[in-house]
């Protein structure tokens, strides 16, 4: 029987900052989503901005649950990250009781203690609340927040520039907890294709995968040890034909990719572009004036 932890009405955001994260366009994305729908999928999720914003009105039933509240299958394939949804969850005081440890070998050098967790850790060792407060206390420090690993699975991103990053959030944290906590909600680590055993007609599938890139500069997709590349793209898109054809609601972000809009050229999907900030970018003049795709099949 889960264990349910109160929130105080609070309502949870992402706990982690990631890449083509949909916080600031929660506003578009959801207003695109099936005024109706079975159970929801996310097999991409990352911060989860989307999970976190229809899940608390979900959770109570409404107009997005055929038979009362739907159920939520969220996944992702990086394996830490899932590790702290799942400890977030399971043991969220144990989890921040480390990040309040973080918190403090940080204030006292910085630079110093953010290396020595970056390059010290070996995950064939390290616990399951070391390695998921380790994520969260990287995610904080580093680089824009950029989650990046290198062919051998290191993360390798630098130390970021922050006066007084918020580390152990409790408050936010407990909140997620609740939420994931539901009977209702289901957290996996799991490749994306996995969906197509799960999900049913009436059921709703958004896909929020690294983007394909438009420029040599613009590829973050090394989320795990190997990268996310055109024939993950394509294998993708089969995906999205195959769970149109089972009667499945099916929502895709993606950058604004002519290979992309070239396979959703069919009459069953609409493409449309949206306006888009970027929030990895180090120069901010680059992070503002873009557009992306949101492709759906209804």
């Amino acid at each position: 029987m889960r264990r349910q932890v109160a929130s105080s009405g609070y309502r949870p955001r992402p706990f982690v900052k990631w890449a083509g994260g949909k916080r600031q366009m929660l506003p578009v994305v959801s207003g695109g989503m099936p005024e109706s729908f079975g159970r929801y999928f996310e097999p991409f999720l990352g911060g989860g901005a989307l999970f976190f914003h229809v899940a608390p009105a979900g959770s109570k039933g409404g107009k997005n649950g055929r038979d009362g509240a739907p159920t939520f299958h969220i996944s992702d394939l990086n394996r830490e990250l899932v590790l702290a949804y799942q400890m977030i969850r399971d043991r969220p005081e144990d989890l921040l009781r480390a990040l309040h440890d973080h918190e403090a070998g940080y204030r006292a050098d910085p630079e110093s203690y953010y290396y020595s967790v970056r390059d010290g850790h070996d995950p064939g060792s390290a616990g399951d609340i070391d390695t998921a407060s380790r994520l969260i206390f990287l995610n904080k420090t580093c680089f824009n927040g950029l989650y990046r690993v290198n062919s051998r699975g290191k993360f390798n991103v630098p130390l970021g520039r922050y006066a007084n990053p918020t580390i152990a959030d409790e408050q936010n944290v407990l909140a997620v907890s609740g939420i994931l906590n539901l009977n209702n909600v289901h957290v996996s680590c799991e490749d994306f294709g996995a969906v197509a055993r799960k999900a049913r007609r009436g059921d709703f599938v958004y896909f929020d995968p690294p983007y394909m890139p438009v420029s040599r500069t613009a590829s973050f997709t090394r989320y795990t040890c190997g990268d996310f590349g055109i024939e993950d793209q394509r294998r993708l898109a089969d995906l999205c034909v195959t769970l149109d054809e089972m009667g499945c609601h099916v929502l895709l972000s993606n950058s604004d990719s002519g290979v992309i809009s070239e396979m959703f050229a069919r009459d069953a999907w609409t493409v449309e572009r949206v306006s888009a900030n970027r929030c990895i970018s180090s120069d901010p003049g680059r992070r503002l004036g873009h557009t992306e795709l949101l492709i759906r099949n209804y």
